[in-house]
């Protein structure tokens, strides 16, 4: 069973950037095309061999990427807006695991 644990959310200000991180439990990680998703619906993916897409509202401000030597996968968030508020998630684009319980971002001032 893929374990994956998210985390580096917190509260940010308008603005403000974050980094989040997903460490999956094994590595067949590095086999599969990889999504962050907030409140469960894809903001960015990320193939096998580093191709990436996003979703308009955040193109130019967040960046997916991955260590698949660390089983782990990234992503920066820029310039943060107050509707990137939300639990981010990481899974395969997919969604072939099983969610982990996710990491919290929320941006207010």
């Amino acid at each position: 069973q893929v374990q994956l644990v998210e985390s580096g959310g917190g509260l940010v200000q308008p603005g403000g950037s974050l980094t989040l991180s997903c460490q999956v439990s094994h590595n067949i990680f590095r086999d599969y095309m990889m999504g962050w998703y907030r409140e469960r619906e894809l903001v960015a993916s990320i193939s096998a061999l580093g191709t990436d897409n996003y979703v308009d509202s955040v193109k130019g401000r967040f960046t997916i990427s991955r260590d698949n030597a660390q089983n782990t996968l990234y992503l920066q968030m820029n310039s943060l807006k107050p509707d990137d508020t939300g639990v981010y998630y990481c899974n395969t684009r997919s969604v072939f695991w099983s969610w982990g319980k996710g990491t919290q971002v929320t941006v207010s001032s």
